[in-house]
C-alpha cells in the first residue's frame, strides 16, 4: 500500500513559514497515525495551525495514487 499526503502551499507566504507549517503538518499527522487502523482506504483531512483544511493524506493499494 502506498501513504500519500497531499498539502497545499501558499506560493505568498514566506518560505520559512511554509518550512515551519509544513514541519508541524507532517510532526501532527504523523503523530496521529496511530489513530487509524492503516488499511487501504483510510484517509482524513490535513489542517493548518488556523485550522483550515489544506490538504489530505491517504492510504492506497499499491498501483493507485
Amino acid at each position: 500500500m502506498k501513504f500519500v499526503l497531499e498539502v497545499a502551499v501558499d506560493d505568498a507566504q514566506p518560505k520559512e513559514t511554509t518550512v515551519r507549517e509544513l514541519g508541524r503538518i507532517l510532526r501532527y499527522w504523523g503523530g496521529n497515525l496511530h489513530h487509524y487502523d492503516l488499511r487501504p482506504g483510510d484517509a482524513s483531512a490535513v489542517y493548518d495551525s488556523e485550522y483550515r483544511e489544506v490538504g489530505t493524506w491517504r492510504l492506497t493499494a499499491d498501483e493507485e495514487v
